[in-house]
């Protein structure tokens, strides 16, 4: 899979089917919206499948990954890092086959 491919989440959670408009990732991703903004820094990227925003996974100090998932409610990520094309749903505590 090519770094701007979709993932193909066609059946993994009920959040896929009724809520999420999968959004186009392109990878790497350029960094955390909000790190950059604050001059913080990250571990790992994750991106939205609903908006697209990138944030920082839970190692990083921040967490806005997560934190973007509690104020937004947008269930589904995906890794902005090269070469990873997993994807995790907040709802469901599950990871998503990106096969």
């Amino acid at each position: 899979m090519s770094a701007s491919e979709s993932i193909d989440l066609s059946s993994p959670c009920g959040h896929v089917a009724r809520d999420v408009k999968i959004h186009q990732v392109h990878r790497p991703a350029k960094g955390c919206e909000e790190c950059l903004a604050m001059g913080s820094r990250w571990v790992h990227l994750r991106v939205c499948l609903t908006c697209g925003h990138v944030g920082c996974c839970d190692s990083s100090p921040n967490r806005h990954a997560t934190a973007h998932n509690r104020s937004s409610g947008h269930p589904i990520i995906t890794s902005g890092e090269a070469a990873e094309t997993w994807a995790y749903c907040y709802a469901d505590d599950q990871f998503l086959s990106a096969e």
